[in-house]
């Protein structure tokens, strides 16, 4: 325990001192009506007044106070912060209990607690990383890779400071905006813990989740949402700025909705290499190894499945079509892919089976997330028809042709399920093929949609996401192997987690 807090210690230093950048976000209001009505106003008075008297002359000088006041501190829609408070909780919901459940039911009944309570403390832990620092490094200026700490400790942020949305003069509390994405930066490194489930001390994988979050998921939300907000861009010139100020791959052009690279491709590729540096489990192809409750899961996916619209829905951070758009994206692409990975399982085992439903209903969360803004409803079936075989070939073929032990699949359904997405994101935003399409705010219309180009900042975001990911999460579980060391002992893995670890029992029955 000594040598997890000194390692927990060491990550918060790093992350406080990862970054020197300084802190200069603007968020320009909108003047141009602004200045039209005074315009008007002066006009108006020119005409009133003879030219001979004074008071035709400083009519200007008198305007120019009211222009400098006329110009109020936009105040956010009550709708959409109902509607964004309502969609944190559903993203809460998702982790714990969504995920805790899912993961849970699907080990051993000797490692259930440990899988429910790494997915709560990781949550904890992960919330309180955000504030001191994560916010700041994720959503202020500073280099195209990272921002700064001038919000560290959420510093300057009050009940009256407001975040941009995707909508010109519309804003949410910064508040709402910094919980909201809290519960993204829970949920990735939650995700992870699938993949070495069973066989990893807890101290370590605290220290190394500190880590991978500081370097891996951080660097991914600034290069991929990091912007300066509509309201900053007013012609080519001001669009310049803002592309110059963004994150790298937002400068690109790369197109994640709701978090199909910083989410799950992050997560999905940190799991693989997880599961190579800490190797099999005891027994692993010669003791069974069948999920000990899949009526846990099949609630813990059904969870999953609710929380997501908070998860995709809530990305477009208003109450508005896009959002609506999001929504039965979600819906319906979740439910296609479903319905493949059944038939494909069926007509491979000749049965269907609940644990195949609930997988793919996850593959389709997962692949509809970088796009569920983007595609329209054909678009969406068709990415939930797809992803399923691809994953379910990953699962069944693929993770033994290799011989990596991936307990719960986290890479044959995140990586591989985001990876899809990402890619047909590309493909199904283009308006012809019923896509919403790419907002140009210069123009205040829908960008013309350019195929080589847009498939080429997709892939720039997936290979991006893999380098990092793996780079980081095999460096910092060589770290935590030597301060800590990652993997109980064979006795311990034996016994199960649950009571080496925790020294409690799920059932007693």
């Amino acid at each position: 325990m000594k040598k997890f807090l000194s390692v927990l210690s060491l990550v918060a230093l790093f992350g406080l001192g990862a970054t020197t950048y300084s802190f200069a976000e603007d968020m320009p209001a909108e003047a141009e009506a602004t200045m039209e009505s005074v315009a008007d106003t002066a006009e108006a008075v020119a005409e009133a007044v003879p030219a001979v008297e004074p008071a035709a002359e400083a009519a200007p000088v008198e305007a120019a106070p009211a222009e400098a006041a006329a110009a109020p501190t936009p105040v956010p829609n009550k709708g959409d912060n109902a509607w964004m408070i309502v969609a944190t909780i559903m993203v809460t919901l998702m982790v714990i209990p969504g995920l805790a459940l899912f993961y849970g039911g699907l080990v051993r009944q000797k490692n259930m607690l440990s899988v429910l309570m790494q997915t709560f403390v990781i949550f904890s832990l992960m919330a309180v990383l955000w504030t001191v620092y994560g916010y700041s490094v994720a959503f202020t200026g500073g280099s195209p890779f990272f921002g700064g700490l001038g919000k560290a400790f959420l510093a300057g942020v009050t009940p009256e400071s407001i975040a941009a949305t995707f909508s010109k003069g519309v804003y949410i509390p910064e508040y709402l905006f910094v919980a909201f994405q809290l519960t993204f930066a829970a949920i990735t490194p939650a995700l992870i813990i699938g993949a070495f489930a069973e066989r990893m001390k807890f101290s370590a994988v605290l220290a190394f989740m500190a880590i991978w979050f500081t370097f891996a998921y951080l660097p991914m939300a600034h290069m991929v949402w990091y912007w300066d907000g509509p309201d900053a861009i007013t012609d080519a010139a001001s669009l310049e700025t803002v592309v110059a100020n963004a994150g790298w791959l937002w400068a690109k052009g790369a197109l994640d909705f709701a978090g199909g690279t910083v989410v799950h491709i992050n997560a999905g590729v940190a799991g693989l290499v997880a599961a190579f540096v800490l190797g099999k489990r005891i027994g692993y192809g010669k003791e069974s190894m069948t999920p000990h409750s899949l009526t846990l899961t099949m609630v813990g996916a059904s969870l999953l499945w609710v929380g997501w619209y908070g998860f995709n829905a809530g990305s477009n951070l208003e109450a508005n079509g896009y959002a609506a758009l999001a929504l039965i994206n979600t819906t319906i692409a979740t439910a296609a892919a479903t319905l493949s990975w059944m038939f494909v399982e069926w007509f491979g085992k000749s049965k269907p089976s609940m644990l195949g439903a609930a997988s793919g209903a996850v593959a389709g969360l997962v692949a509809i997330t970088p796009a569920c803004g983007f595609v329209g409803p054909v678009g969406a079936i068709i990415i939930g028809f797809l992803v399923s075989p691809i994953c379910y070939f990953f699962v069944t073929k693929v993770k033994y042709m290799l011989g990596y032990d991936d307990a719960l699949d986290v890479f044959g359904v995140h990586a591989v399920g985001g990876i899809f997405g990402a890619l047909a994101t590309g493909v199904f935003v283009n308006p012809a093929l019923g896509g919403a399409g790419v907002v140009d705010y210069v123009a205040n219309g829908v960008a013309a949609y350019d195929f080589g180009a847009q498939m080429t900042a997709q892939i720039y975001a997936v290979v991006t996401a893999v380098v990092v990911s793996a780079v980081v999460s095999f460096i910092a579980l060589k770290i935590v192997d030597v301060l800590i060391g990652l993997r109980v002992s064979e006795e311990s893995e034996r016994e199960g987690l649950d009571t080496t670890e925790h020294g409690e029992r799920a059932y007693h029955a």
